[in-house]
């Protein structure tokens, strides 16, 4: 099946519109991700399948498509953190602090991420690296993955592990849509996880993500209603959430009140600057009431999904442990120093 007959089958038009079959979908990916569609083709495809909506048979095959095409290198197997590569516009990025606290705690972490993206154009986990005096974009893998074994947590510039994202990227930027990729991205598990935290907006997308999580064979996961989309949970109200064990999935309400955590937010003007800054105080066990308790509820319920823990009251005890005793602020300190000095080697020019 070329790219014409594909376009034919999803561009006509909300009603007359069909999903792809599995295999015509594999189909439709190859072409868009292994270079063969024209700009044009691809930017239609984009389009029709955002008015379709995409089915979760096509979705699980742009993402096992572009899993081909990436490097793969399962440097440590643990919990992948799967949030918006389009970033963060007016909150805490409470995922990049709680990734330490879990590698102190012994269960290694994966981070990817890319510069900010449409539809969004927020603050990205890139960012927040060159706000450190690191490019990732300009790093070669290897030394990624040095920091990563150093430390528990890996960080994957996506552009640099998987080619056809960094290909589309001028596509996506003229279309300014969100679409299958931006599921797609989030899924290429670099490290073949078997546990996930994957952040959406809607509710409405739960059971169709639980669905494809399912297909994918993560043996534990959480879908996460969480702030601006992403795969933090709230900390000033409840978080609605999807939980997929071993096939099984059940829908869960998590409460900070119930855990004695429930905290306003301050007002803040999230600048790159800002988040590092916080991000440092609540390592060192010095932050803002609300952050922190953000950063205890979102590691406590990621120990718990990944079995390191009975409950997340036991989670909960466990980080704050590790917020006391200074480990989170060790294991922080120790990557970014590694990730500074070896990047530094690799591209002076353009280190702080």
């Amino acid at each position: 099946m070329n790219m014409i007959d594909v376009l034919k089958e999803v561009g006509r038009g909300k009603r007359g519109a069909r999903d792809l079959t599995y295999e015509e979908a594999l189909q439709a990916a190859e072409h868009i991700l292994g270079g063969t569609a024209t700009p044009a083709q691809i930017g239609a495809f984009l389009a029709a399948e955002r008015i379709k909506m995409e089915s979760v048979e096509e979705l699980e095959a742009f993402v096992l498509t572009c899993r081909k095409y990436a490097q793969r290198p399962a440097l440590q197997q643990g919990i992948d953190f799967a949030g918006p590569y389009d970033g963060r516009v007016s909150s805490f990025i409470a995922t990049f602090p709680t990734a330490f606290l879990l590698a102190a705690a012994g269960l290694p972490v994966t981070l990817h991420g890319t510069s900010p993206l449409p539809p969004k154009w927020g603050i990205t986990l890139s960012i927040l690296l060159k706000e450190l005096g690191i490019h990732p974009e300009q790093a070669a893998n290897e030394l990624m993955a040095r920091a990563a074994v150093t430390s528990g947590v890996t960080y994957m510039h996506a552009e640099a592990w998987c080619q056809p994202l960094k290909r589309l990227r001028s596509i996506r930027v003229e279309l300014g849509l969100r679409t299958v990729l931006n599921t797609m991205e989030k899924l290429v598990d670099y490290n073949h996880s078997p546990y996930i935290v994957f952040g959406v907006f809607h509710n409405t997308v739960f059971e169709r993500t639980a669905k494809l999580l399912n297909r994918l064979n993560y043996q534990s996961a959480l879908i996460i209603q969480g702030v601006e989309g992403s795969e933090d949970l709230h900390i000033n109200r409840p978080t609605r959430t999807y939980r997929l064990d071993a096939g099984h999935t059940t829908m869960e309400v998590i409460d900070p009140e119930m855990f004695g955590l429930e905290a306003e937010l301050p007002e803040m003007t999230w600048t790159p600057a800002a988040q590092i800054r916080v991000t440092e105080e609540v390592l060192r066990g010095e932050g803002h009431m609300a952050f922190m308790n953000q950063v205890l509820l979102n590691g406590a319920v990621r120990l718990h999904v990944a079995g390191r823990v009975d409950s997340i009251e036991e989670g909960i005890y466990t980080c704050k442990l590790l917020l006391e005793n200074g480990e989170a602020w060790r294991t922080y300190t120790g990557w970014r120093s590694v990730m500074q000095e070896s990047l530094q080697a690799e591209a002076p020019s353009s280190s702080r």
